[in-house]
């Protein structure tokens, strides 16, 4: 792999330039404003001419955390996460917190999804055991979902009579 070339000083704070690695950025995926910002920032481009470039981006929504934040949720819901997880994965890479409760309120049905992600970890049949279902409630309770979809996904009784 080659070495990284350092940017010349004179060209830190040129916008053009700072634009057109944003853009290379960009072109391979989406990025959080917070997260595109840092990462030039950290390339060695001048902070307050990264700032105007990323705001430049967010008016012709060539960067859009809203956007971002809606495919996050639906990628992660495809891998079978929940809830919980994906929007505490958000919340650590700097997303609003008013976007991801958006987001993850309009996302999938998260009650079916549970469903769905029992059944093909541990197959079709309902636990029959309380043992087996708390096994099963751990595994969804890792991937992010909340007590009430894993109780309807495990089919769990509140009395265990």
């Amino acid at each position: 792999m080659a070495a990284k070339r350092p940017i010349r000083p004179e060209a830190a704070a040129d916008p053009q330039a700072i634009r057109a690695a944003a853009i290379t950025l960009l072109a391979r995926r989406d990025w959080l404003t917070q997260e595109l910002s840092q990462r030039l920032r950290e390339s060695g481009w001048e902070p307050e001419a990264t700032a105007a470039v990323i705001e430049q981006l967010l008016g012709e929504r060539l960067l859009d955390d809203s956007r971002y934040v809606e495919r996050y949720v639906a990628s992660r819901a495809e891998r079978g996460q929940g809830p919980a997880r994906i929007a505490a994965d958000l919340s650590t890479l700097g997303a609003p917190r008013e976007l991801i409760e958006a987001a993850v309120a309009s996302g999938p049905d998260w009650g079916a999804l549970a469903g769905v992600v029992r059944r093909r970890k541990f197959g079709a049949a309902a636990p029959d055991s309380w043992a087996e279902k708390a096994r099963q409630a751990r595994f969804l309770q890792y991937r992010g979902f909340s007590s009430d979809h894993i109780r309807a996904a495990t089919d769990a009784d509140l009395d265990p009579d």
